[in-house]
């Protein structure tokens, strides 16, 4: 007899240990998924230190079958999300549940209670917390590990929402897989990068990497071009001081200086683009059971980093180009400085790919450019919707 399932939101101690450990359970024997550190996912459900609770309200939810967590949900309301965008919506995130669909619309339904009891229009997701988290589902490309930053679910999530109530697809979003070698052997691709130093040229445009000797004022620059460079896409909402100071914060503890890079227009700071090695390859292999302590785990993250094995992947997770900039290459001549210097320390630093995402499906420009770069789209991840009206 199967037990009887219920949704109880998040109040008590072990309730929330239950929420929070649920996908050590969920994902203990699968091949793909990466764990992430347990401090930095306390302090990123804690609502009195992640800075974006303080423009948020929402609450936590466990499915429960007996004693048995089947499922977890947070359902939402990011108010400088609708401000911005214009929107009267809602969100869900944190979505992990077992195959099994009563689970799964029980979840989404809370969820979508909590959004609409409070006048709401609509709930989208999943989102944990904002597009500069980990958000979307998984719809193409299981058999890979995630990259840094990226989510990673079973195949029969979008099954199972899909099949709840009123769960339709809203947007699709891309990341695309460059192989460094292939990208050097090809005689069309070393034309286009001729064109693209003589339009630098001409143009007056350059591209350089951050300064090591001047990361903080480096960082100031990036600050004052992010919420610029991303303004108009959709999903996106400006950083409050608060979250990019931490996002600033967060960076600095992945960051290679090698692989950022600045472009400027005759002199003015006009894109950016960051790329990382993908620190969930070694991350994957310390593997941070429950119960294991954390200091054990980052010894053992820096010894299969530097010393067992070395990254092969890198991933580029942030470019913005200012709007007054774009059209104009930019975007090309910072791909083009990126691929030519990841190439060129490979053989230092063991890298061999580079996954390039997220692009909306609805950028066809940045499409063209990274699928004229070798850029093959083998990840795919969708964001749902629900109307209310």
């Amino acid at each position: 007899m199967v037990d009887p399932l219920y949704v109880r939101k998040v109040q008590l101690k072990r309730e929330f240990n239950a929420f929070l450990m649920f996908p050590w359970t969920l994902y203990r024997d699968d091949p793909y998924w990466t764990p992430p550190l347990k401090s930095m996912q306390r302090v990123k459900l804690d609502k009195a230190k992640n800075s974006t609770w303080k423009h948020m309200e929402g609450d936590y939810f466990v499915a429960w079958r007996g004693d048995k967590p089947v499922g977890t949900i947070a359902a939402f309301i990011n108010h400088r999300h609708n401000e911005f965008q214009k929107e009267n919506i809602g969100f869900f995130g944190l979505f992990e549940v077992t195959d099994d669909q009563e689970a799964a619309d029980a979840l989404l339904n809370t969820a979508s209670d909590y959004v609409a009891a409070r006048g709401y229009d609509a709930i989208r997701g999943p989102a944990n917390f904002t597009t500069n988290d980990e958000c979307g589902v998984l719809i193409k490309g299981f058999d890979d590990l995630p990259v840094i930053l990226m989510p990673y679910n079973y195949p029969y999530y979008p099954r199972l929402i899909e099949n709840a109530p009123g769960f339709e697809k809203v947007m699709d979003v891309f990341s695309y897989h460059v192989s460094l070698q292939d990208w050097t052997a090809s005689d069309k691709l070393n034309q286009s990068i001729r064109v693209v130093r003589k339009n630098n040229q001409r143009r007056g445009i350059t591209v350089r990497t951050i300064d090591p000797k001047r990361v903080k004022h480096d960082l100031e620059i990036f600050r004052g071009l992010y919420n610029r460079a991303w303004d108009d896409n959709w999903g996106f909402v400006p950083l409050s001081d608060d979250e990019l100071n931490a996002l600033i914060a967060d960076l600095g503890q992945y960051l290679e200086p090698r692989l950022a890079f600045f472009a400027e227009v005759k002199g003015q700071p006009a894109a950016f683009m960051l790329a990382f090695p993908d620190m969930n390859a070694p991350l994957r292999h310390a593997y941070s059971r429950p119960g294991k302590p954390e200091l054990l785990t980052l010894a053992q993250v820096f010894w299969h980093w530097k010393i067992r094995c070395k990254i092969k992947r890198i991933r580029i997770a942030l470019m913005g180009v200012s709007e007054a900039y774009r059209g104009m290459g930019v975007e090309a001549a910072m791909l083009v400085e990126l691929f030519e210097q990841a190439i060129a320390l490979s053989a230092e630093t063991g890298w061999q790919y580079a996954d390039a995402g997220w692009v909306l499906e609805t950028n066809a420009p940045m499409i063209r450019l990274i699928t004229a770069y070798a850029g093959d789209d083998y990840k795919h991840y969708r964001f749902y919707e629900r109307s209310f009206k």
